[in-house]
């Protein structure tokens, strides 16, 4: 786990790398400091998960990302889920989702609000909104207005529907987005009702299409004339889009998959299976594994047969095989059980908690897990643990700079990078412009 280091009014962590040569420092050292997107300038329109997770990629990776927040409260996220007294009642969640990023309090209601948007829009490369569709049109903030200034701006769009189409101007949250793309048919076991995951993956699958879309469109425009373009993400098909091969399925021989509990249909063995004292998944589906998962739970007669030798041969008679695993399984406890497949190079690992992952050697050798002081939570702050910025960039890799602001605690300067002086900003202040 990393040290800390004061960065502005929050503590960031430094990353712990290996050394590496004095040209390589020299030649890399500004761009690791500031990431692989550093110069990229993002605005981020939008509240709680989607927009906001996509707008904190970008600003993990070196990204100036402006986040603007409503004077009366800013993003309700800032009181989602455990709320931590000592940080003035702020979400510990808004500590990662707002890393990075510079809080400004605007009035969108407001013409001179408008006015510093469609001001920031035009030094911008990316606006990212997740309103319902025809919001910003009515605020007089639409991508057509927007782009007359800017015409190279990338603007990503995300809603549960998309921006067109007879249910654009429906409410759509990522829990219905995760229902009608078709990830809750297909989850949990077929004698109960569709369970949700523990999180919302809706938003963050949504989330990371628009961090895709962003960098395709940007480097369109950066090869060909400049000229930007609207990413239009609806979360319903970013879910999708994450489906593998239902919709061939149901094309071709119209099956419908449904719920298979903890196995993964068509492809044996690959489940949760119970031993002594929890379980573990073992994932045994490929040829060889196979064969060798079979020889390490000591049924040769199951490695040997030419009828299992491929996956096409394993799937009609998967409860023959899960039977096998299972009874060797519920003789060992899981630490017994691991030792055996891990030494037979079988895919297998415990099903883990957040305090397995605090405890857990990989985590702590991948720096997964980081440290910070929270200044949030008054003048000695709190002490406060993240996880690290992923994927890692062997060159430029990405950073926590600061950790979620206070509500407007950039606004008096980025407005001044507009051009505002002390006496605009306090008088659009007793406005309640910002």
């Amino acid at each position: 786990m990393s040290a800390t280091t004061p960065s502005g009014s929050q503590h960031a962590a430094q990353n712990e790398s290996a050394p590496r040569s004095e040209s390589a420092d020299k030649k890399n050292a500004t761009n690791e400091k500031r990431g692989p997107l550093a110069g990229v300038k993002v605005l981020e329109l939008g509240t709680l998960i989607a927009g906001p997770f996509a707008a904190r990629f970008l600003g993990e990776f070196g990204a100036e990302v402006i986040k603007i927040e409503d004077p009366k409260g800013g993003d309700p996220l800032r009181k989602w889920r455990k709320l931590y007294p000592e940080a003035g009642g702020t979400s510990l969640w808004w500590a990662v989702q707002a890393r990075n990023k510079k809080s400004v309090t605007v009035n969108l209601k407001a013409d001179e609000g408008k006015e510093i948007v469609r001001r920031l829009a035009a030094q911008a490369d990316i606006v990212i909104e997740n309103f319902r569709p025809g919001l910003l049109e009515k605020l007089g903030l639409g991508y057509d207005v927007l782009a007359k200034d800017n015409p190279g701006l990338v603007m990503v769009r995300l809603s549960g529907y998309g921006q067109t189409g007879p249910y654009r101007d429906r409410p759509g949250f990522g829990a219905i987005a995760e229902s009608m793309g078709g990830l809750r048919h297909i989850t949990g076991y077929p004698e109960l009702p569709p369970p949700r995951i523990g999180i919302s993956i809706g938003d963050s699958i949504a989330a990371l299409h628009g961090v895709i879309g962003a960098m395709m469109a940007l480097h369109h425009r950066n090869m060909n004339g400049g000229s930007g373009q609207i990413v239009d993400v609806a979360l319903y098909e970013a879910v999708f889009n994450m489906m593998e091969s239902v919709v061939p399925e149901y094309g071709v021989y119209g099956m419908v998959r449904e719920r298979t509990g903890a196995s993964l249909p068509g492809i044996v063995p690959s489940n949760t299976y119970p031993c002594r004292d929890g379980s573990i998944v073992i994932g045994g589906n490929s040829d060889p594994i196979f064969k060798r998962l079979m020889t390490a739970i000591d049924r040769a007669d199951l490695a040997d047969d030419p009828g299992l030798a491929h996956n096409d041969g394993r799937v009609p008679r998967t409860a023959e095989i899960d039977g096998a695993i299972a009874q060797w399984l519920s003789e060992r406890t899981i630490e017994e059980a691991l030792g055996v497949l891990n030494a037979a190079d079988v895919p297998a690992g415990r099903i883990y908690s957040v305090a397995d992952m605090f405890a857990d050697p990989q985590f702590a050798a991948r720096q997964m897990i980081q440290h910070f002081r929270w200044q949030d939570g008054g003048e000695e702050g709190i002490d406060i643990a993240l996880p690290a910025v992923t994927p890692k960039l062997s060159a430029t890799p990405g950073d926590t700079r600061w950790l979620g602001p206070a509500l407007g605690e950039h606004t008096d300067e980025v407005l001044e990078t507009l051009g505002y002086d002390a006496g605009h900003i306090a008088r659009l202040r007793e406005q309640q412009i910002v």
